[in-house]
């Protein structure tokens, strides 16, 4: 008799938990399938777990590292680590952060694609930017099914859009339908497992299992590229025949050039900000070299004092547009 797809992974970022509300509370208590679910928290506390528990027929916790992973139950990625599947066990990672997150998604997925193959259903619900896609590519290379929370339906629509561009997604969904649909995914004999895939889904599974770097390993799945990481300052290596383009350090982080680039440009804004902000004080000091060159009849000095401040101002505005206008031309360009 064959398998059932009997293991969902989920990932969420902003507007997850209202969206993750509203879909627990859509699954029936007989619902078949184990749930994983990775939202963006960071390394901070949450009562996740709490508040999904309010809405949920099944039993909602944060998973505990090594327990075997077991239908019928929801578990959440904690604070601070990569939630894994390894086998079928629960698998956490104190390895580098993805896409700036730790817990990030595409660990997971990637990790349930390998250890379930065709019984893996991904889905990607709201959220910004773009992890989760390669995890939902690596779901669909192992005959796992792919369900994309409809953009127009999610709060933040780009992660959605993004597995939409570089995944050819099986369903795409308002939230309401994807719990129903779930249950009839479920019932369904999972196809045959795939024969090995190409590419470099095994070697970023084995980074993110044991967080660490082979460089011979590395190089095998990337070439050097001109950047740098923007996590850790070290050289960044760009993955091999990949879409969306991506980058790995040889510490382990990740990123995809559309979370480099906004990373980026977050970067050049914190530098133009010091620099706003040290000719603000310029501008202050030379008004007061000024007053004093005033005070003490010394008119020709607080001229030039007072000349000077002002040009340092107008300097500043320059700087502030550039901060405007670069921000404006990021978000364009990044959706």
């Amino acid at each position: 008799m064959s398998e059932k797809r009997d293991m969902v992974v989920i990932g969420a970022s902003t507007g997850g938990l209202e969206a993750l509300k509203h879909f627990v509370a859509r699954l029936p208590q007989d619902f078949p399938a184990a749930i994983l679910i990775v939202l963006h928290i960071g390394s901070q506390e949450t009562s996740l777990p709490q508040i999904l528990m309010k809405h949920s027929a099944l039993p909602v916790r944060n998973a505990i590292h090594g327990e075997p992973i077991e239908p019928g139950v929801i578990l959440l990625a904690p604070p601070d680590v990569h939630l894994m599947v390894n086998g079928h066990h629960v698998h956490f990672s104190n390895g580098p952060k993805e896409n700036f997150s730790r817990p990030a998604i595409d660990p997971l997925f990637r990790s349930a694609a390998l250890s379930y193959r065709s019984r893996v259903i991904g889905i990607i619900l709201t959220g910004n930017l773009d992890d989760g896609t390669v995890g939902l590519q690596a779901v669909k290379a192992y005959g796992g099914l792919t369900i994309v929370q409809d953009p127009r339906d999610a709060d933040a629509p780009s992660m959605p859009l993004s597995a939409i561009e570089h995944v050819d997604v099986d369903y795409c969904l308002p939230l309401y339908g994807i719990a129903e649909t779930l249950v009839k995914l479920t019932a369904q004999a999972a196809p045959p497992e795939p024969g090995d895939v190409p590419g470099a889904i095994p070697e970023e599974n084995r980074i993110a299992l044991t967080g660490k770097t082979l460089m011979d390993e590395l190089e095998k799945i990337a070439e050097p590229s001109t950047f740098t990481c923007p996590e850790c300052h070290g050289s960044l290596w760009e993955i091999k025949g990949t879409s969306p383009r991506r980058f790995r350090c040889h510490t382990g982080h990740g990123f995809t050039a559309r979370t480099l680039a906004h990373a980026q440009t977050d970067m050049a804004e914190e530098a133009i900000w010091g620099a706003i902000r040290a000719l603000h004080e310029k501008e202050m000091l030379l008004k007061r070299l000024a007053q004093t060159a005033s005070d003490t009849n010394r008119m020709e000095d607080a001229a030039e004092h007072a000349a000077a401040a002002r040009q340092a101002a107008r300097q500043a505005g320059t700087l502030r547009k550039m901060v405007s206008d670069a921000r404006q031309a990021t978000d364009v360009h990044l959706g």
